[in-house]
């Protein structure tokens, strides 16, 4: 499975560039990313492919020495399950 890193965006294409998995995160300063949304085809579901893009998530972070304020509910319980992660997680 190809994880394409676009700008405020990982995605996973069709052959006919249909996104079927995806996690968005809007930049919210230069600094901070919203990671707002999370989405699985029904046809992906129960692959772990939500979880693999959480994990294409954090790379970019690291990469791009941002953190993220989750919004979106599916990043909010695969962050709480994975606590080695915190320091990315924007806290006021």
């Amino acid at each position: 499975m190809e994880f394409i890193h676009n700008n405020n965006q990982i995605a996973v294409y069709t052959p006919d560039y249909l996104v079927v998995a995806e996690v968005t995160f809007p930049d919210i300063d230069e600094n901070t990313v919203n990671v707002n949304h999370t989405f699985v085809d029904d046809a992906l579901r129960g692959q772990g492919v939500a979880g693999k893009l959480m994990e294409e998530l954090v790379k970019e972070l690291k990469e791009n020495g941002k953190k993220a304020v989750l919004t979106c509910s599916y990043a909010i319980k695969w962050f709480e399950k994975h606590p080695e992660y915190d320091d990315l997680i924007y806290f006021k």
